[in-house]
């Protein structure tokens, strides 16, 4: 994922931050509906993302700058900017 779509996808989040709900695909088309899956808040630091929540599925690589990094758990991903969560999203799986 590059940097434009991180960006686009935190900004497309930011703009929904209020609601809880998450986006899925049904007969190829974007349809939103309400998730309760836990996630971090914004402003939490790595350390304490990682003892609340556990080690993340997957760890991808920091890109661009300021440095972003997106860690992969089993139902949401959460996007950090250096070690300071920006948003955490509900993911389908």
């Amino acid at each position: 994922m590059n940097i434009r779509s991180i960006v686009a996808v935190l900004l497309i989040g930011a703009a929904a931050s209020a609601a809880v709900a998450e986006t899925v695909l049904v007969d190829d088309k974007v349809v939103v509906r309400d998730s309760t899956v836990p996630r971090p808040q914004r402003g939490m630091h790595m350390s304490a993302v990682e003892q609340q929540f556990g080690a993340p599925v997957t760890r991808h690589e920091t890109v661009g700058q300021p440095p972003i990094t997106r860690w992969d758990y089993s139902g949401f991903a959460v996007f950090f900017e250096r070690d300071i969560v920006i948003h955490a999203v509900a993911t389908s799986g």
